[in-house]
């Protein structure tokens, strides 16, 4: 089985999914693979028809299964020095490389893998696979599939989603809300500085209110919060404007992300910015040039996992594996998504989300096989006696 499931990575890496890319080769493949054993396939494509979800079935067409899931897509390796192609799967030292090994084309490819198994037995409850587009870029795949899910009668009882956890049970982890804005100014010549609006001086000053608010987030840290980070974080990803050194800007584009442990953290931080844009930036802006505006863009504002005192998907992980703890992370996933419509959720996965987002990017063979046996011990405990 590991070496089928060698073969099934080598190809879903050589798909080179990344999240502003079309991921339907992958999806068609893994559609291929599961039709091939019988599954129910279901295809939802987004609203340009480049991109699609995969819900697949195997199993009684009933309620009360158990949905495996991951995202197809992957981040770029622009600006990264590999040393081997990023899109051939390479074998060293116990370890595989490539980019989504680990985050997570590992996990897809051991579904994959197990899906004649599951095939071969009588299931008392249907196992589902999920595999997302757009999860690196706001879980926007996830979020559609939710919406379609949401109205249909009956929906999986457990779900697993198979980031890179180093293949232990995660109950719970942060949120992510990502936003992009766009500062809005009056070009100029850089010689009359006060005649223009230069958009870039007000992104810094937007910039500075972010960093401002990241050190009074620390203040805001519960008591024995289980993160780490313990409080609820803010990063700058990027920051782009200007022409010239002699022109004023005039349009300026900050992205940045928040990853709170909990609404209230959300809700404030984003309460200042909008008094700080609406009452200070815009009012000094429009002084100068009328026109000027600042617009923020959502990019995904997604949930965070919470852990709960019973949970079905943790306590069938835990007899698989033998596992008698369950971790918290600060990444986010699409698991908070199928825990709101009312699925029990948890985190397991082959490989370390140290490995993901970087050149090298890898995941280690034995990691793939404790997944595949966990697998397989899930495919005999839902066989009808």
């Amino acid at each position: 089985m590991l070496e089928r499931t060698e073969d099934i990575l080598r190809q879903l890496i050589a798909y080179p999914t990344i999240s502003a890319d079309s991921n339907l080769e992958l999806i068609q493949y893994a559609a291929n693979l599961l039709e091939d054993v019988g599954a129910k396939i279901e295809l939802h494509h987004d609203a340009d028809r480049n991109k699609a979800n995969i819900f697949a079935t195997i199993g009684p067409d009933i309620g009360g299964g158990i949905l495996l899931s991951g995202h197809s897509d992957v981040v770029p390796v622009a600006d990264q020095t590999w040393r081997t192609d990023p899109f051939t799967l390479e074998k060293d030292d116990g370890k595989l490389y490539g980019r989504g090994t680990c985050d997570m084309k590992g996990f897809i490819a051991a579904t994959l893998a197990m899906a004649p198994t599951f095939a071969a037995k009588e299931l008392k409850r249907p196992v589902h696979f999920v595999f997302t587009y757009d999860e690196e870029v706001g879980c926007l795949g996830a979020r559609d599939l939710v919406e379609i899910l949401k109205h249909r009668p009956h929906l999986p009882a457990a779900a697993i989603v198979g980031e890179p956890t180093d293949m232990k049970i995660v109950e719970g982890h942060k949120g992510c809300c990502e936003y992009s804005v766009y500062f809005e100014g009056r070009a100029g010549h850089g010689s009359l500085p006060d005649a223009g609006v230069n958009a870039a001086e007000y992104a810094t000053r937007y910039v500075s209110k972010l960093l401002e608010l990241r050190e009074a987030l620390k203040k805001r840290a519960p008591k024995n919060s289980p993160f780490d980070p313990p409080w609820t974080t803010i990063n700058v990803g990027r920051i782009e404007g200007g022409t010239a050194h002699n022109v004023i800007c005039n349009h300026t584009e900050v992205d940045w992300e928040m990853r709170p442990i909990a609404q209230d953290d959300a809700d404030w931080v984003n309460g200042i910015l909008d008094t700080f844009c609406n009452e200070d930036l815009l009012p000094d802006m429009r002084r100068v040039w009328p026109d000027s505006n600042i617009t923020t863009r959502t990019i995904g504002e997604v949930i965070g996992l919470t852990p709960m005192q019973s949970n079905e998907a943790r306590e069938i992980v835990a007899a698989l594996t033998g596992q008698n703890d369950s971790h918290f992370v600060s990444f986010g996933t699409e698991a908070g998504l199928f825990q709101d419509l009312g699925i029990a959720t948890i985190v397991c996965g082959p490989g370390s989300i140290d490995q993901a987002h970087k050149a090298d990017e890898f995941v280690e063979i034995g990691q793939l096989q404790n997944c595949l046996t966990m697998l397989e011990k899930l495919a005999h405990s839902m066989q009808a006696r």
